[in-house]
């Protein structure tokens, strides 16, 4: 039986949930597989089912029950209780009992898209959005009887103020209240798939300026995989730039893998509107109850933040802004700076506890702005406050195609992890991501594992004292003082690929010519290394499951 006969079923025949999404790792799990394999049967067989969007990437649970079901499981990797001839199917169908399709992402994509005119009438579309957004989050997080005060509420108002039917038309909030109200949610992966859909077109309507972009899915989840591997016992958790929590809902989601979670989370943002929605953000994806406080552009015009330092600190601040007449604050340790980024960088790392560690997202042209950028760029290098530099591909955001680099920094001074001979790792990923849209990109879960994945070596290797090779055309770390001699310059393209011909002469050409031979040939001795051992645990793993 396939999927084109009869719905699929679970034990005792009841429906399974046909149209609910997964993602690759619940694939994974409800399979009893290593996420590598998913990759595997993605890669070789043609017919493996498409990914219906989102960011990370979403399957339709029910095309992947009817293709897992056409593979039986290997004698060597049955379960104790799996009779021959089981399939990968059986136990991915068993590992959604009772399962149904909530419809929720569907209704709230017709709600958000081709119904939105019609039902907001001459309400402004971000306020009708955000109407949305909020009765999405009550259905989650407090079921009908949350919708049904929500109503209740908004009628009382509306009787005691008399709003202009233009700006609060009476009759929506009802209607949508009540199509929520009838639709089942589904799986905790789809309510917050769903809310999630809505914050994104929200966040495009309702953005005017570039401190109002939405950090992607994608970037997010780099920032947040790396900070969360390298610090994964952090106690307090800040966002001084937050905007709708995204950031902050990406590392609770990295610490979750393991078990864990900081025990204070915040952040800053830059308006109620956004103070609102970063709330029902945390409260949708994690349970969590913020208080989030509101702070200017830029620090150096007011620095609210809490006291004390913080263990991990991220963030998208607002850049390509001028600071005029603003007198130098206490943190400008590295010299003082006309550009709102260069007030961020050190802002974020002042803040920072004793072996605390930052990312923050930066444009591309911070890694090589000269003058006063130059000068407080050089002082965070030489200081061995410049960890990783990662370049990743335009087009990630729903506005502007500006390119960005992720800066992973760690507290300067004496009070952490004695530093070992500095180096920074750059890592060039501008060549990554897929086409999501007409107009943008994003970053696949393989993606974001490989950008992850090379800080996390480095770093490792750096605790262990061992040298980091890098992957070529990926991945290089370069000593602190070759950087020096190079203008402070952080671009990881200008450090990966091969510099052009070297000017000045015969003698400076040949030299030149055979230091690139030499790194070159050194970059191919470490990349078949690492090819000979990625096939030998490929085919392990292979063999292991009989693929």
């Amino acid at each position: 039986m396939t999927h084109h006969d009869t719905p699929p079923s679970g034990p005792g025949g009841e429906p399974v949930a046909a149209d609910v999404l997964v993602s690759r790792p619940d694939i994974a799990r409800l399979a009893g597989v290593k996420r590598p394999a998913v990759t595997n049967w993605e890669r070789r067989y043609p017919e493996y089912p498409a990914p219906v969007g989102g960011d990370p990437e979403l399957f339709r649970s029910g095309e992947v029950l009817a293709w897992l079901s056409t593979r039986t499981i290997p004698a060597n990797a049955l379960l104790p209780d799996e009779p021959a001839g089981t399939t990968y199917g059986d136990r991915f169908r068993a590992g959604l009992p009772g399962g149904t399709a909530g419809g929720l992402l569907r209704l709230v994509e017709r709600l958000a898209g081709p119904e939105a005119d019609r039902l907001r009438g001459p309400m402004p579309l971000d306020r009708y959005l955000q109407w949305l957004l909020f009765l999405v989050m009550v259905r989650i997080v407090e079921g009908a009887y949350g919708l049904a005060k929500a109503v209740a509420a908004f009628d009382m108002s509306d009787r005691d103020h008399d709003f202009p039917s233009g700006v609060f038309p009476r009759d929506l909030f009802t209607e949508l209240s009540g199509q929520l109200d009838r639709t089942p949610t589904g799986s905790e992966q789809e309510a917050r798939a769903a809310f999630d859909h809505v914050l994104v077109v929200w966040r495009a309507a309702y953005a005017r300026e570039g401190g109002a972009f939405l950090t992607p899915s994608s970037v997010g989840r780099v920032m947040a995989g790396a900070l969360a591997a390298v610090r994964p016992g952090a106690v307090r958790v800040h966002d001084p730039y937050a905007r709708t929590g995204e950031l902050l809902v990406a590392h609770l989601d990295a610490v979750a893998v393991g078990g864990g979670g900081p025990s204070q989370v915040g952040g800053r943002v830059p308006g109620p509107e956004e103070r609102m929605v970063a709330g029902w953000n945390l409260r949708v994806h994690h349970g969590r109850a913020v208080a989030f406080g509101e702070g200017p552009v830029t620090p150096a015009l007011d620095d609210a933040d809490p006291p004390g330092a913080f263990d991990v600190l991220l963030t998208n601040p607002p850049f390509g802004r001028l600071l005029e007449d603003v007198a130098p604050p206490s943190y400008w340790t590295y010299g003082p700076v006309r550009r709102t980024e260069f007030d961020w960088l050190q802002y974020a790392v002042s803040r920072l506890a004793p072996d605390g560690r930052a990312a923050v997202l930066m444009p591309a042209g911070a890694a090589s702005n000269t003058g006063a950028a130059e000068k407080v760029r050089g002082g965070l290098v030489e200081a061995g406050v410049v960890e990783c530099v990662i370049a990743l591909p335009a087009g990630l955001f729903t506005l502007t195609a500006v390119k960005t680099h992720i800066w992973l920094l760690r507290a300067p001074g004496s009070g952490g992890t004695p530093v070992p001979a500095p180096e920074v790792l750059f890592v060039a990923g501008e060549h990554l991501g897929h086409q999501v849209s007409r107009t943008q990109q994003a970053l696949s879960d393989d993606d974001v594992a490989r950008l992850v994945g090379e800080y996390v070596s480095w770093h490792e290797a750096r605790e262990s004292g061992a040298p980091f090779p890098g992957t070529p055309g990926l991945s290089r770390s370069v000593p602190v003082p070759d950087i020096v001699a190079h203008g402070h310059g952080l671009d990881p393209v200008s450090w990966i690929r091969p510099p052009g011909p070297a000017q000045g002469g015969k003698e400076a050409g040949t030299v030149d010519f055979r230091d690139r031979l030499d790194r070159l040939t050194e970059e191919i001795e470490a990349l078949h290394k690492r090819a000979r051992e990625a096939d030998a645990e490929a085919a392990r793993r292979l063999r292991r499951y009989g693929l």
